[in-house]
């Protein structure tokens, strides 16, 4: 099969593969029709994770049932799926508290698992022709007849919907809330979607990025620019000098100041700056223990300068983590059928899988106009 492959930081290569294969009797094997590039994935195409060469990249998914283990009952050949980032098993102690995210089997001595992706175990990624799906029956959402009509919509539910949704219930969105997001990424987006949804009473979302910036104007929200640095200071002007309700972290580890210079605490110490005392604060971006190609000796142990001081002081409450896809997907998953809600508007590009290294690196760049890239394994030039 053909399967988009890292070769080293800034490298990736389309090439032949041994394909998919089921090699458990739990096992689901996909035809992937639908695999977008995440902005995790530009963490380990720029050499900033431990993803080791030779790995299959691609960690949101949908596609096609072509072939079930003989211990899988649930999910049957023919089947529409969309794949949550993250593997579960549905039977450990996390699984059975809906924190899949955190599955203790399918990554044995670390809380969690997912496809391709550096830290989350052994699994191919789904940016290939065909997927091997770990416990079939627990972790293929069935997708309803008709639903290659909403394929790009439904792609979404595999990661960034989820995810920007997380971040509102770590954060405590709550109906008349204002909320405050730094990040006008797909996640950030996703994110203010779904604070929206909630009915918060105002959402601000800031980044630099003035094609992001607006997207996020046609979802209602108001858009921070903080190219000059003075993002802090508008929002307390928004909130009256009290900050927002709620604050979603939607950037992570690779944050950059007004300069482009990378500032790892950045987002998080302006979350506390600028989200009221006792307001809730929900942390989706990327951090990670370990980042060999920081700079300074904080950074490349997965530490930073936080503002725990005031933080403290101001009594707020954090909530961090990757979402627990299979906590909400089945949720968003209705809201989409039901043309409540419709996420692929931030798509930006649909291309075949052989640009798949030209979309890697446009969107490493941050070019303009590059937003969010769903790559069509079936689809040609």
């Amino acid at each position: 099969m053909k399967a988009l492959v890292y070769n080293g930081p800034r490298d990736v290569q389309v090439r032949d593969v041994p394909d998919a294969r089921i090699e458990r009797a739990t096992d689901v094997l996909v035809k992937i029709s639908s695999t977008n590039i995440c902005g995790s994935d530009l963490h380990m195409y720029e050499g900033r994770t431990d993803m080791e060469p030779g790995r299959i990249l691609g960690h949101e998914n949908l596609g096609e049932v072509i072939e079930v283990g003989p211990a899988v009952d649930r999910v049957k050949v023919g089947d529409r799926v969309c794949l949550p980032f993250n593997i579960g098993c549905g039977f450990c102690e996390h699984c059975e508290k809906g924190l899949s995210g955190f599955c203790l089997t399918a990554n044995p001595g670390n809380a969690g698992a997912a496809y391709g992706f550096a830290g989350m175990g052994p699994y191919s990624g789904g940016q290939a022709e065909y997927l091997r799906v770990p416990y079939g029956d627990f972790n293929c959402l069935v997708l309803p007849r008709g639903s290659e009509e909403k394929e790009t919509d439904y792609v979404m539910l595999s990661d960034i919907f989820p995810t920007g949704y997380h971040a509102t219930e770590l954060a405590g969105v709550k109906p008349g809330d204002s909320v405050v997001i730094y990040g006008a990424g797909p996640v950030g987006l996703m994110a203010a979607s779904s604070a929206t949804l909630k009915g918060a009473s105002m959402v601000m979302v800031v980044d630099t990025h003035k094609d992001r910036l607006q997207l996020a104007e046609k979802l209602g929200a108001i858009a921070i620019d903080d190219t000059e640095g003075n993002g802090v200071e508008r929002i307390l002007e928004l909130t009256g000098g009290k900050g927002a309700d709620c604050g979603c972290e939607c950037v992570g580890y690779q944050c950059c100041n007004m300069h482009r210079e990378e500032v790892p605490n950045l987002t998080m110490n302006n979350l506390v700056a600028t989200v009221k005392a006792t307001g809730g604060i929900g942390v989706v971006g990327v951090f990670v223990p370990e980042d060999p190609g920081a700079r300074d000796k904080l950074e490349k142990r997965g530490q930073m300068a936080f503002d725990f001081g005031q933080f403290w002081f101001k009594g707020q409450k954090m909530g961090t983590g990757q979402a627990n896809v299979k906590a909400y997907n089945r949720l968003l998953s209705r809201l989409i059928e039901k043309d409540k809600v419709k996420p692929s508007w931030i798509v930006s590009h649909e291309l075949p899988l052989e640009q798949a290294p030209e979309a890697y690196e446009n969107f490493d760049k941050r070019k303009t106009g590059w937003t969010k890239v769903v790559l069509k394994p079936g689809k040609s030039k």
